[in-house]
């Protein structure tokens, strides 16, 4: 049998994992825009908007994750692109509102509201945010980078 001291160290040890597996989920959960299940851009194909130059609606049937959320797509083929190289594909600021970013605030995106500029993919709440947003492309971007890092790891909700 097991010594106490051997168990208390075991135990230590595994309290430890645990605390450090949620600290990284708890500040890794509020990066990207999920839906309560998950789900990153309300379900579409982000590959779509590359290859289709639309926002298409995925399936649950083609599914991968990245950075915590999970990702449907049209084909396997979309999903394989994916797989390949998910930064390429991932919305800037994890799918939130680009122009809200700007705002410090995180506002969850709107999939037929999308641009991308230089290879990446922005998302908009809507078309009004679209067009706000679209007015000063650069220096909206420049200004979302800026800010995105000091709310990147908020709950939207404290913002």
């Amino acid at each position: 049998m097991p010594s106490s001291s051997f168990l208390l160290q075991i135990f230590a040890i595994l309290y430890a994992s645990v605390l450090l597996a949620m600290q990284t989920a708890m500040a890794s959960g509020f990066a990207v825009d999920v839906d309560e299940n998950g789900i990153a851009l309300k379900g579409h194909d982000p590959v779509a908007y590359f290859t289709d130059a639309k926002p298409t609606m995925g399936s649950a049937d083609y599914t991968a994750s990245a950075e915590g959320a999970t990702y449907h797509f049209a084909s396997t083929d979309h999903r394989d692109q994916f797989l390949a190289d998910p930064a390429r594909y991932t919305p800037a600021y994890g799918g939130f509102c680009a122009f809200g970013v700007t705002r410090g605030m995180k506002i969850t995106g709107d999939p037929n509201a999308w641009k991308i500029v230089d290879g990446k993919l922005y998302i908009n709440s809507g078309p009004k945010a679209f067009e706000l947003w679209s007015k000063d492309i650069p220096g909206n971007i420049k200004k979302a980078n800026e800010v995105w890092p000091t709310i990147k790891d908020k709950n939207p909700a404290d913002l």
